[in-house]
């Protein structure tokens, strides 16, 4: 019976701290997110003409050339960017030194359209906020599309969420924007 007693205590031990983490209490909602943002994703793609200097994405892979004979769309390149994200709209007058950014890679997964796979981090280190959110998913060829938030850090300590990504901008082959509204349904608070 005494064995039963502390079998009991040890599992209502383990069930009060798994929702408190780093002096913090876990938030789960359906229906409702704990934590809401907007924040505009600006990518600058180098494409041999631009400059280096201002380009906060690159190819590095480009697709094969069975592909390219095969008269696919950019199936199989993949970029990697540390973009700058900004709560406005406006392009920040410094691309190095923003308090958010969007750092990963976006690949071309689809032959016939412009589809493509995300896995990035959003890397907060402002006053507001420390820590990063990660995210990943298909990025289809729509007006509005959703990527899952996987987990997090810091401010973020383990979030789960959905991100709607909107194209905003578009200039040319060489510069987009992004509108993300992140709704986090699991947060520490």
């Amino acid at each position: 019976m005494a064995s039963l007693i502390i079998a009991a205590i040890f599992f209502v031990s383990l069930l009060s701290t798994a929702t408190v983490a780093h002096g913090r209490r876990f938030v789960r909602s359906y229906d409702e997110p704990c934590k809401e943002m907007t924040l505009y994703f600006h990518d600058i793609l180098y494409d041999f003409s631009n400059s280096t200097a201002n380009s906060t994405s690159a190819v590095v892979a480009s697709p094969t050339a069975l592909l390219r004979a095969m008269n696919t769309t950019i199936f199989g390149t993949t970029v990697v960017f540390n973009d700058p994200m900004t709560e406005g709209k406006a392009l920040p007058p410094s691309l190095e030194e923003t308090e958010v950014r969007a750092q990963g890679l976006y690949l071309y997964d689809g032959k016939e359209a412009l589809n493509a796979w995300l896995a990035f981090s959003v890397v907060f280190n402002s006053t507001a906020h420390r820590g990063t959110l990660s995210l990943m998913g298909a990025d289809p060829s729509t007006a509005t599309r959703d990527i899952s938030v996987v987990g997090g850090t810091g401010d973020f300590f383990m979030a789960r969420g959905v991100a709607t990504l909107r194209g905003d901008a578009v200039e040319g082959f060489t510069y987009f924007r992004l509108q993300m509204d992140i709704k986090l349904y699991e947060c520490y608070v």
